[in-house]
C-alpha cells in the first residue's frame, strides 16, 4: 500500500518526482544544495502520521521559515519606510504575512501540486486550503533557509513579495489615528473610543460631516471632512494630540478628563 505514496504526486502527462521538484526549484529562481531539505517541506503532517518512516513532517520547517520571513519583511519595511511609525510597520507586515496573503503565493507556485499529504487531507482538498498552502510556503523558506543560509532565504522572500511591496504604495503609511487611539485607550483605560457624528450637512455632492470621538465619558477631539472616515480619523488625530500634550505635562495616563 506504501508503494502508492511517491515522493510528489505523479503529474497527469507522467512527469517524474526530480522532474517535479526541478520545476518547482524554476518557479521558486532557487536550486537546493541538498533537497532533502525541499521533500520535508513538502510533507504534510496527515502523510508523516500515515507514513513516518518516510520522514517528519514540515512543521519544524514552518516554525523556522515563520520566523525567517517575520524578519526579511520587517526589514525590508524598515528600509522602505524610514517615516513609519512602529504601528503602521506591524500593520503593513500583518498585510503582507497573513495566511490568506501567504496561500496566494503559494498559488503561485503551484506548491499545492507538489504537497504529500495524508489519504484524508487528500479527499478534502488539502492541497487548495488556504492554512495548508501557507503553511507549505512558510516551510519552504525555511528549507531554503537551512540549505542556503540567511542570504538565500532573503532572496527567495524579497522575490516572492515584489510585487506585494509595490502594491502597498506610500499611501499605506498615512498614520492611522483611530488606531492609534484604540490602542492607547484600550491599553491604559481598558475601554474603547465613541464615535459621534454631531453635524451631516451640505449637498449630495460635497457633504460635510462633524464627529467627535469621546473615551470614558469625556469629548476628547473633534474633526471635520467630506466624509465620516476622514472626520473620525480628524476627530482621533486631535484627541491623540491631547493625550500626547497630557504626558507632557505630567497628567495621569488614566484621567482623560479635559481642563476648560
Amino acid at each position: 500500500m506504501d508503494h502508492n505514496h511517491r515522493l510528489l504526486p505523479e503529474s497527469p502527462n507522467g512527469v517524474s518526482d526530480g522532474e517535479h521538484l526541478l520545476a518547482l526549484e524554476e518557479r521558486l529562481n532557487y536550486r537546493f544544495h541538498h533537497r532533502a531539505w525541499l521533500a520535508q517541506a513538502l510533507i504534510h503532517s496527515s502523510f508523516a502520521h500515515e507514513f513516518p518512516q518516510l520522514g517528519p513532517s514540515n512543521e519544524r520547517l514552518e516554525f523556522l521559515g515563520d520566523a525567517v520571513l517575520n524578519l526579511v519583511i520587517s526589514d525590508g519595511l524598515v528600509a522602505a519606510y524610514p517615516e513609519a511609525s512602529e504601528g503602521d510597520l506591524s500593520r503593513l507586515r500583518a498585510s503582507l504575512v497573513n495566511a490568506r496573503h501567504l496561500a496566494n503565493l503559494a498559488g503561485r507556485l503551484a506548491l499545492g501540486t507538489c504537497l504529500r499529504l495524508g489519504r484524508g487531507e487528500e479527499q478534502q482538498a488539502g492541497h487548495k486550503k488556504p492554512s495548508v498552502l501557507a503553511d507549505a510556503l512558510e516551510a519552504l523558506i525555511g528549507a531554503v533557509y537551512l540549505d542556503g543560509g540567511y542570504a538565500a532565504a532573503r532572496a527567495v522572500v524579497l522575490a516572492l513579495f515584489q510585487e506585494s511591496f509595490a502594491a502597498l504604495g506610500h499611501e499605506a503609511v498615512t498614520q492611522d489615528y483611530k488606531t492609534a487611539l484604540q490602542e492607547y485607550v484600550q491599553k491604559w483605560l481598558k475601554v474603547s473610543p465613541e464615535y459621534r457624528l454631531v453635524l451631516e450637512s451640505g449637498p449630495a455632492h460635497a457633504r460635510r460631516f462633524i464627529v467627535e470621538v469621546w473615551v470614558a465619558g469625556a469629548p476628547l477631539g473633534q474633526g471635520e471632512g467630506n466624509s465620516k472616515k476622514q472626520a473620525s480619523q480628524r476627530a482621533a488625530q486631535q484627541a491623540m494630540l491631547r493625550l500626547q500634550q497630557r504626558e507632557m505635562l505630567g497628567h495621569n495616563r488614566a484621567d482623560v478628563r479635559t481642563e476648560s
